[in-house]
């Protein structure tokens, strides 16, 4: 009777705009007629629990998803050799890595979120830009791994149940859906949507529990299709589809589009560092996203190969092959392969997109949103709203939208670690970041003058050939600049660190500069930092008084 009691309480009051108010920060920084909450805030003591080997596990599941198996062996599919996709696979892994590990020292030393870490280098309300355009980008990537994951339940119901294909079609064909399509993703959502409200620091296990099931399944993937095919099949000797300065530029565009699948990890990376108990687990990535997507990308080529000699055509996708299999023995590994995918989606929308847009909803909306109602508007929105069976139709698509988004998040990744790194040296006022006219306003509009010159240097040029890639018959007007487009995150990243750090060295802001880091409102006397002020993170978080700003 006390728990109707509860929940009928608890209904009630959500019925009026106050019902929604969450909780204040007990060790808040913010000011005193600001609102902030637990998941906005200074990460507490208690919830550090994450080492190196958590961020081995985190890594493991998030790089084990279709779309790592895919992109690689999509490569081929444009007319590229098994020797560019390895070569791409590297090095636009390794790249990503240079963001994640300065970007993820941000966390990992002054364990604060993605959206208060940019307000030092994009200013108190322009930070809010960078919040929305990487939160837009985690919605679109959720959708696209709910997606795949709707395609793998597809296998398991299908194994169990093979009539469940013949389900009659009353979606017309312009939706871009059947109605056996939409169960297995209305199937999907419902399974993954309770997962999704686990909290970030008790996703230890279920990470373990991912990375068993993945590598177990995917090896045996690679065993079934090789006896299959009497072998790996002829994609070692395949020749080239295009020739000349079309197969270098071809190159540099896969490249690119592997480092841009990665581009929103690099940037909002400080989500999950902030839950480390020391910075070591940080260098640790330079090591483990090349050598999990290369794992997985081998994986990949090798059943995309074997696909060729078993079934007549090239299958860069993991379920359509399982989607192969029939009979008693196929659909037992249809449902394996079903199984271990839904699992895979599911944790890589844990630890890459759920998560992330969930602490940029609560970072604007701290008064009402916390990480999981953020995950709840998060999900509704990418499943249902955004309508993701509309956005995957080829290889060349998935190449298209995975580059189209690094444009964009290139330049504010490389706005985080300049200003860290070479800006501020390290060097930040963590009660500073939690109050709107603190040291990070730098003017009346919130804004920092030198990240907006340095955000547009990087992102205009490549306007023009993101606009082709959408659209192919622009290729010819844009002319020279679709070949910038090739090579987006180099260029968008490196312009935009090299023009941000000039433009703060001959025009500082000088009320940003202190000598030392401060984490604590006791660390500030008389108005002035003390320069002894480096103190344990365990410090970190405590309930201290606000002192004056």
């Amino acid at each position: 009777m006390a728990i109707r009691e509860r929940v009928t309480s608890s209904l009630k009051s959500k019925t009026t705009k106050a019902g929604w108010v969450l909780p204040r920060a007990s060790s808040s920084f913010a000011d005193p007629d600001a609102w902030t909450n637990i998941d906005c805030d200074v990460t507490p003591v208690e919830r550090r629990t994450w080492s190196a080997w958590t961020m081995f596990g985190y890594w493991f599941s998030d790089a084990l998803n279709a779309q790592s198996w895919m992109a690689p062996a999509s490569i081929i599919a444009i007319g590229l050799t098994w020797r560019e996709a390895v070569v791409c696979i590297i090095f636009g892994s390794l790249v990503c890595t240079v963001p994640l590990v300065l970007n993820g020292m941000v966390g990992a030393k002054l364990h604060i979120p993605f959206p208060v870490s940019m307000r030092a280098s994009f200013g108190w309300y322009f930070s809010r830009f960078a919040v929305v355009t990487r939160a837009i980008t985690a919605l679109f990537w959720h959708a696209i791994q709910t997606y795949t994951g709707s395609t793998a339940m597809t296998q398991i119901i299908r194994s169990i149940w093979p009539s469940y294909l013949d389900i009659p079609n009353h979606i017309p064909e312009s939706v871009g859906i059947t109605t056996q399509g939409m169960v297995s993703h209305l199937i999907f959502w419902s399974v993954q949507f309770p997962i999704l409200l686990i909290p970030p620091h008790k996703l230890k296990w279920f990470f373990v529990a991912k990375c068993v099931l993945v590598i177990t399944t995917s090896v045996a993937v690679v065993i079934t299709m090789t006896t299959k095919a009497g072998g790996s099949g002829e994609i070692w000797t395949l020749p080239y589809g295009v020739h000349g300065s079309e197969r270098s530029w071809l190159i540099l565009s896969s490249l690119s589009s592997i480092t841009g699948g990665w581009a929103t990890m690099a940037t909002n990376i400080p989500d999950f560092t902030r839950y480390l108990k020391t910075d070591k687990g940080v260098y640790w990535q330079v090591v483990f996203l090349p050598g999990i997507q290369l794992m997985l990308g081998l994986f990949g080529i090798i059943c995309c190969s074997a696909s060729k000699v078993v079934y007549g055509k090239y299958i860069w996708d993991p379920l359509e092959i399982a989607a192969q299999w029939d009979g008693p023995a196929g659909r037992a590994g249809a449902f394996w392969v079903g199984l271990c995918w839904v699992v895979a989606q599911i944790g890589t929308n844990l630890s890459a997109n759920v998560i992330s847009c969930a602490n940029d909803i609560c970072c604007l909306f701290p008064k009402y949103i916390n990480i999981k109602r953020g995950v709840i508007l998060s999900t509704i929105t990418a499943a249902w709203i955004m309508q993701p069976w509309k956005i995957i139709h080829s290889a060349q698509s998935l190449l298209a939208f995975m580059a189209g988004l690094g444009i964009f998040l290139a330049p504010i990744a490389a706005l985080l670690s300049a200003d860290f790194w070479v800006v501020h040296r390290q060097k930040y006022d963590v009660p500073g970041l939690y109050r709107a006219h603190g040291r990070y306003r730098y003017n009346k509009y919130g804004t920092n003058w030198r990240a907006v010159v340095a955000f547009l240097v990087s992102v205009v040029p490549s306007l023009p050939g993101m606009a082709a890639s959408v659209n192919p018959a622009l290729v010819e007007s844009v002319g020279g600049a679709n070949k910038l487009y090739y090579m987006f995150y180099f260029w968008g990243y490196t312009s935009a660190f090299v023009v941000y750090a000039l433009l703060s060295h001959f025009f500082p802001a000088p009320e940003t500069h202190i000598p030392a880091t401060i984490y604590d409102d006791s660390d500030v006397i008389s108005g002035e930092p003390d320069k002894d002020s480096d103190i344990p993170d365990e410090k970190l978080g405590e309930k201290v008084e606000a002192s004056p700003v």
